[in-house]
């Protein structure tokens, strides 16, 4: 299996007449959590974008476990494995719990350990179990992420991707999320998590990229980022 899971190369991507990333590249090596970090507008839910085939780069190369992938439309990016916890949920309003589960459902391939099976995701979220015949626009907005992420889930992803899964959460919940994206690093998934609360990233990740006008500007580890003692206010407008 290639080190890497998921990689940006030299990407250049759009928004009409907008350059929003310009040269970006990082990876995500297999089996770690990768934090994307930076300032609104930075680029970051471009990244996202380009890697899961919504928005096809201009330069550049998207691989995945050593794939080519650039240029490929969504479902053969998701067909390599790829999953997205799109920022804002996006769930299926109008259709049940188990329905929202259902809908995506993909087998394991042979070589995963673990297969993310309805109850799978059952067990892992029980509220959503006890609300499994609930219309899912009904459900707060905790439950709502909770299913957004066992949708993802059940695609069985060997690359999954998260964007700003903490957004709109009361503290408790985020904290609950958070344990959940933890197991789910434990359990040797590759990650990237966008997250506007840098110390949550911090507390997670095992390594770090920093965004700035659509640019790379830090990767490194958490743990040599955090003893560094770079100032990150320039590039984030924190801490």
């Amino acid at each position: 299996m290639a080190a890497d899971a998921l990689t940006l190369d030299e990407i250049d991507a759009s928004y009409g007449g907008s350059h929003v990333l310009q040269g970006v590249s990082f990876r995500l090596r297999a089996g770690r959590l990768l934090g994307l970090l930076g300032r609104n507008g930075a680029g970051k839910t471009t990244c996202v974008n380009v890697a899961v085939g919504l928005l096809p780069p201009h330069r550049g190369r998207l691989s995945v476990f050593g794939a080519n992938l650039t240029g490929a439309p969504p479902e053969a990016i998701a067909m390599q494995g790829v999953a997205l916890v799109p920022q804002g949920r996006r769930i299926f309003r109008s259709l049940s719990v188990r329905e929202n589960l259902a809908v995506a459902a993909r087998r394991a391939t042979g070589n995963q350990a673990d297969s993310w099976t309805l109850d799978a995701v059952f067990e892992t979220f029980p509220r959503l179990r006890e609300r499994a015949g609930q219309i899912a626009g009904y459900l707060s907005g905790g439950e709502q992420q909770m299913l957004a992420i066992g949708r993802a889930l059940t695609r069985n992803p060997r690359v999954l991707l998260m964007d700003e899964p903490s957004e709109g959460l009361a503290p408790q919940i985020v904290a609950e999320v958070m344990a959940t994206i933890r197991s789910l690093k434990d359990r040797g998934l590759s990650i990237l998590l966008v997250e506007q609360n840098a110390k949550l990233i911090f507390d997670i990740a095992d390594d770090i990229v920093i965004l700035n006008n659509g640019r790379v500007v830090v990767e490194t580890t958490a743990a040599e980022l955090l003893q560094s003692g770079m100032d990150l206010q320039q590039h984030l407008g924190i801490f």
